[in-house]
């Protein structure tokens, strides 16, 4: 009886055991489910996106969105069959891009997003859908920074979790200018260095040139961008790491974007009247990985 009580208690215990590896492996099959399968079976997704960014990222009084990354994201939904009522925007800041990917809270990130070496180790890009250009915007009246070099002992705006200040004040590979004496006055994001900017707290902001003719462009008048540019910027949108499929799929829908003619119209209505002059070429791709 004893021997047959614990067969018993023996062979529960395993079934059990097998019960709990199965469960663990649905789990790990549903979290390994890429972006694009979830797209297809739910026609929904989330992605993350800037608010405070004119002409690339906004929230506006009345809840809704607007902006280059915005409709590049909604762009990229469509191509993956999610409707635009699928779609679930959430504000992705510079310091937390990656660990909402990581944590699953957003499915993508589409929010001036440059791609890096160093991101590059966390996360897998799309794209770039944009290459942008990191250049320097003053008060309209200023005229002592003419160029970037003229930073040196003034103060420039430092915009947590972005690393445009490193351009500016540190050598490569993750600076560009070397420029010493700069004094870094720290903000929360760019809408806060416009701001510090304009009242004087700041001497100038640096960072994609994209970013500050939108600044420019929502309060003519009062800021002036130098057109000194000297970085490439390249746009990507994050996904999280290894999910190449999606990424995939994200550069085919960024190449029918401006096979299409959407990403022309997109850069005009944003941008058109800023002085820049945007491509309208599709960028060359990073690979996927």
């Amino acid at each position: 009886m004893r021997l047959r009580r614990f067969g018993a208690l023996i062979g529960a215990a395993t079934a059990l055991s097998m019960a709990v590896t199965a469960c663990g492996s649905d789990s790990e099959k549903t979290d390994a489910k890429s972006v694009v399968q979830k797209a297809k079976d739910s026609k929904k997704i989330t992605i993350g996106i800037k608010y405070d960014q004119p002409a690339l990222g906004l929230k506006k009084p009345d809840g809704t969105f607007e902006g280059f990354d915005v409709d590049v994201a909604r762009y990229i939904a469509k191509q993956l069959g999610v409707p635009e009522s699928g779609i679930t925007f959430k504000e992705a800041r510079s310091e937390n891009r990656e660990s909402f990917l990581g944590g699953g809270q957003v499915d993508l990130v589409v929010a001036t997003y440059s791609i890096t070496d160093a991101r590059k180790q966390q996360i897998t890009f799309g794209g770039p859908y944009y290459i942008a250009h990191q250049d320097t915007m003053v008060r309209a009246d200023d005229n002592t920074i003419a160029k970037p070099q003229d930073l040196k002992g003034k103060k420039l705006c430092k915009a947590a979790g972005s690393n445009s200040f490193r351009r500016v004040t540190e050598p490569p590979p993750d600076g560009k200018l070397n420029i010493k004496g700069v004094n870094l006055v720290d903000a929360s994001g760019y809408s806060e260095c416009a701001a510090k900017l304009k009242t004087g707290a700041v001497d100038a902001v640096s960072t994609d040139d994209l970013i500050l003719a939108g600044f420019a462009s929502q309060q003519k008048g009062s800021f002036k961008v130098i057109n000194q540019p000297f970085t490439d910027e390249k746009y990507g949108v994050g996904i999280r790491k290894g999910d190449t499929e999606t990424c995939k799929a994200v550069d085919d829908a960024i190449t029918k974007m401006y096979s299409d003619g959407t990403a022309k119209t997109l850069l005009d209505k944003y941008f058109g009247g800023t002085g820049l002059k945007p491509t309208t070429t599709v960028p060359q791709f990073d690979a996927c990985a």
